[in-house]
């Protein structure tokens, strides 16, 4: 399968972005999609995860009730919407893959499949 990653910017605090994830290629086996992010200088976090039935949402505690994950599996897209975005948000966003949701969800989890990452900063 492969990740597309797209909607990354340059937006001022309080402001809402989407970011969007295409998916092509072999993508039946996977289960469940999510984000993850890398600020500059720390460890790569997770940030949200969904199941492909959208049953499921799972987040990171500093963006619950600000960031909703969502799919479109008809375009087979990925989507996180982004709001009341702070400073700390920057980062760089990678969108990916896996066959069952609780990849996302341990420790040293890791999807076995990656998007490229899309930069978003967020300043005044």
């Amino acid at each position: 399968v492969q990740l597309q990653a797209s909607g990354g910017g340059l937006v001022r605090p309080g402001d809402s972005l989407r970011l969007s994830c295409a998916a092509s290629g072999r993508t039946r086996r996977y289960q469940a999609m999510g984000w993850f992010r890398q600020a500059p200088g720390m460890e790569r976090e997770f940030v949200a995860a969904i199941n492909l039935r959208g049953t499921d949402t799972y987040y990171l505690d500093s963006v619950k009730g600000r960031f909703t994950i969502s799919t479109d599996n008809a375009k087979n897209t990925l989507y996180l919407q982004m709001s009341s975005l702070r400073p700390e948000d920057t980062a760089v966003y990678y969108c990916a893959a896996a066959e069952i949701i609780t990849t996302f969800l341990v420790v040293g989890g890791k999807p076995s499949a990656w998007g490229q990452g899309t930069l978003v900063t967020v300043s005044s």
